[in-house]
């Protein structure tokens, strides 16, 4: 009998008072949906703000700031290249609670219905994000967000009954396989073991899979489509094992333990390995997803810390707005072209205020968004798959 299955038993067969904490510990975690806000905020109009200072003047913060607030050329690791990571992170995170909770009400065979069905919404959102992007139809737009976090839940979801050891030994088998298969296998022309641009085994294989995208930009600047998929898969089954974690009946201090000892020893292993493999989010290679799940693990470490475990989270809500509902936001920039409705009404202010114009643009544009975030927050409206 797995832990969860425990668990509902105890709560069928014991007091009112295990009721109710069983139903406190399905409910949300503030701390997860304080970092969701936080990481969506910097890819939806917080990026911008960051990026509209350096109009200010040629200051040295604003600068280091801005870089931060854009992907790695090639190789490195900025703060931009961890947001994909962190939200591959905090959908495994979320799923024991979301488990759990169905748990009470459907069977099994009920809740996987529903994952497939998730699973087949968020890839559908997926194309119609890319297509609407790109001009043209898109199935696949697996170099993004939404198609790798629908496959990287669907397979998550299937372990969620499982033992902590079976996940966490698939979870290693998989970023293995691929670390290997990236360093072992020859790549015509190239060899094997290359991480360069455009000369390795992930640019090889999406030109043979996807040949009629060869000359797309996202192709020619070297982000990976097809394998690349598989290592996030990794990322969130280790969000699994700390959803396990933060769900468990331990105290909190030993769940603070636990994860500082996790994103201590992953942040570790991914420095070492970059000694080996460089450290390229467009590959996806090993050593970037360590160290990307690492700083993901700890800022939700320091989240939890500071929100469920100390109780400091009125300053949260700012972000828990915008994490509630982080598909809508994510969508809107695309599909609904937000900033075009905020230009509107912040061109003609902005072009009075000189160097503070830019500024002042970028504001209107964040404040609108969390406007009607709010007002779907205050609501109850949720988009959810």
């Amino acid at each position: 009998m797995t832990d969860i299955e425990k668990i509902m038993d105890n709560n069928q067969t014991g007091s009112e008072n295990k009721t109710t904490s069983q139903k406190n510990k399905s409910s949300r975690l503030v701390s997860l949906d304080t970092m969701r806000g936080f990481t969506m905020l910097w890819i939806t109009g917080g990026g911008y703000l960051i990026s509209s200072l350096q109009s200010l003047g040629d200051f040295k913060l604003f600068n280091f700031l801005a870089y931060q607030m854009d992907h790695s050329s090639w190789e490195g690791l900025r703060f931009y290249d961890c947001i994909w990571p962190g939200f591959m992170l905090m959908v495994g995170v979320s799923i024991p609670f979301a488990y759990a909770k169905r748990s009470l009400t459907q069977s099994y065979p009920l809740m996987l219905r529903h994952a497939l069905i998730r699973f087949f919404i968020l890839f559908l959102l997926g194309s119609l994000r890319e297509s609407v992007s790109m001009g043209e139809v898109h199935l696949f737009e697996l170099s993004s967000a939404l198609q790798p976090i629908a496959v990287a839940y669907l397979v998550s979801f299937l372990l969620v009954r499982k033992s902590w050891k079976i996940q966490a030994g698939v979870g290693l088998a998989i970023l293995l396989f691929y670390g290997l298969a990236q360093a072992l296998i020859p790549v015509p022309g190239v060899g094997a073991g290359s991480y360069e641009h455009n000369a390795n085994l992930v640019w090889f294989l999406d030109g043979k899979l996807l040949p009629s995208r060869i000359e797309d930009s996202v192709f020619l600047a070297g982000w990976g489509t097809t394998i690349t998929m598989i290592p996030p898969i990794s990322t969130t089954i280790l969000g699994l094992l700390i959803g396990r974690l933060l769900r468990s009946e331990k105290g909190h201090e030993y769940k603070l333990k636990i994860l500082a000892a996790i994103s201590a020893g992953v942040l570790a292993s991914g420095y070492l390995v970059s000694f080996f493999v460089p450290v390229v989010m467009k590959l996806w290679t090993v050593s970037y997803g360590l160290l990307s799940a690492g700083w993901a693990a700890f800022e939700l470490l320091l989240l939890y810390l500071i929100i469920d475990v100390l109780g400091y989270r009125k300053w949260s809500l700012f972000f828990v707005v915008i994490g509630m509902n982080a598909l809508a936001i994510y969508l809107s920039g695309t599909v609904m072209k937000l900033h075009k409705i905020a230009d509107i009404f912040t061109q003609g202010p902005a072009s009075l205020m000189g160097s503070f114009g830019p500024v002042f643009s970028a504001l209107g544009f964040l404040a609108l968004e969390w406007s009607i975030l709010y007002w779907m927050y205050k609501r109850k409206i949720f988009l959810n798959p």
